[in-house]
């Protein structure tokens, strides 16, 4: 552990891992280095005068490197940082004593907490043009009319492709992207690297999606070492701008172009539901702008209705019914998982409510278990549920239907003053025996057999 002292400062101690500082400083490039050691600077840790307030360092348990390599290292990132003078001395000074292991996590550290060495002077979009490595990513967003947007007050986060990551497309993507006609889509694929807030890699590595200007939220996976957005690395963090943030990935991440029915056609396991779509004139509405939310039963779902059930419901006489258990599988607005469970209820396009909650056993939508959550479409979101969820109204019915009666066996026959009679009908008051060929035994009428 690492402990960081500072003379004449009353707050306490700040303790940083082996990971921040000694792997974070010495095995990655200046700008990686940089962003470990703003760990620094989010934990609100500020000099308060001199940098060489920062008088002690303890470290224990720390092999140190290579004196060379440490030396060599801090050089080459001193020239890269903007300090210089008095400053830059004292710390090449520091890094050639012989207790190197201390002064040397005490000049990285010192790099972290000179906030206006980083201080950002440009908006996001000065700053990648001002980079050079984006220029492809500067002329789509030129292309897009999204120069004002992205030099807007913000904050955003841009996850921002190199020329050579929109070099990894097909061959004639960009030229076609860049094409008027083609603006909406261009739009909506650039969006999509737009996080409208200043996440920091800090905050990064703790997320499992981001939320994007576009609607969709991107996959974040934190795996080996490093970070994917989507199919992407994140290669480069934290350049700050004076209006959010840019991260810089390897390739280029697109948002879902299908809707709801097409992903769901593409999925290959809801033929039923879309067949029930289609009987149901819902189609169109499902492929509509949105956005919303599809509760989506499987086709093994469907197949534990009765049976019957499904065959019913297709039919031209039974279409509205259909549309009304359609419709309650639909939320309106795009409601990703996390919201769905913090909000416990939502109101339906068929214009009932369903309870959404969890337990030791997993999520469910009513009765119907989640399955799969988040499947992005252009128009929404759809969760995989593993029973179809019916309305209160069509549930209640349901539960009341009278059951089948049973085949009818053959008539029992009894025997009556030596005469073969079988039962006919139980007889609720007594009826005296219109003849001598009918009697009465027990309330229930014996009629002889063969008369």
């Amino acid at each position: 552990m690492l402990s960081v002292v500072l003379a004449g400062v009353e707050e306490p101690s700040v303790v940083l891992t082996h990971e921040e500082i000694f792997r974070g400083a010495f095995q990655t490039c200046q700008t990686d280095l940089i962003v470990k050691l703003g760990n620094l600077r989010e934990r609100e840790i500020q000099p308060k005068g001199p940098i060489q307030q920062l008088f002690w360092i303890f470290v224990d348990g720390w092999p140190p490197p290579p004196m060379n390599y440490c030396v060599d290292e801090l050089n080459e990132f001193l020239t890269h940082s903007g300090l210089g003078g008095h400053d830059s001395g004292f710390l090449r000074e520091c890094a050639s004593m012989r207790l190197a292991k201390n002064w040397l996590v005490s000049a990285v550290a010192l790099m972290g907490l000179a906030a206006p060495a980083f201080a950002a002077e440009k908006d996001i979009v000065d700053t990648a043009v001002g980079a050079g490595s984006f220029n492809t990513l500067v002329a789509a967003v030129k292309a897009a009319g999204l120069v004002d947007t992205l030099k807007g007050k913000g904050p955003f986060t841009v996850f921002a492709p190199t020329d050579e990551a929109f070099a990894k497309l097909p061959e004639g993507t960009v030229e076609t992207l860049l094409k008027p006609e083609n603006k909406q889509k261009l739009i909506d694929i650039l969006k999509y690297h737009v996080v409208p807030a200043n996440v920091k890699a800090a905050d990064v590595v703790k997320l499992t999606s981001a939320p994007t200007v576009n609607g969709q939220r991107a996959t974040v996976k934190v795996a080996d070492g490093g970070v994917k957005v989507d199919n992407a690395n994140v290669v480069k963090t934290d350049i700050a701008c004076t209006n959010g943030t840019i991260h810089v990935i390897d390739s280029v991440i697109l948002p879902s172009a299908d809707t709801i029915p097409a992903v769901a056609d593409k999925a290959g396991a809801f033929k039923t539901l879309l067949a029930a779509a289609k009987a149901a004139g819902l189609v169109e509405a499902l492929s509509a702008p949105g956005p919303i939310t599809v509760f989506a039963p499987t086709d093994e779902a469907f197949a534990k209705l009765p049976a019957g059930t499904v065959e019913s419901l297709l039919k031209p006489e039974n279409k509205q019914k259909l549309a009304d258990i359609l419709k309650y599988h639909v939320v309106p607005g795009r409601v990703y998982s996390d919201d769905a469970l913090k909000a416990k209820e939502a109101k339906t396009l068929q214009g009932g409510s369903i309870k959404i909650g969890a337990n030791d056993k997993g999520a469910f939508i009513n009765d119907a278990k989640l399955l799969k959550t988040d499947i992005n479409a252009s128009n929404g979101v759809i969760h995989v549920i593993d029973s179809v969820i019916l309305p209160p109204a069509a549930a209640k019915k349901a539960a009341a239907a009278p059951v089948a009666a049973p085949a009818v066996a053959a008539a029992p026959v009894y025997y009556h003053n030596g005469q073969a009679v079988t039962y006919v009908q139980p007889v609720r008051t007594y009826q005296p025996a219109a003849s001598s060929c009918q009697s009465r035994q027990g309330g229930v009428r014996m009629v002889r057999r063969g008369w």
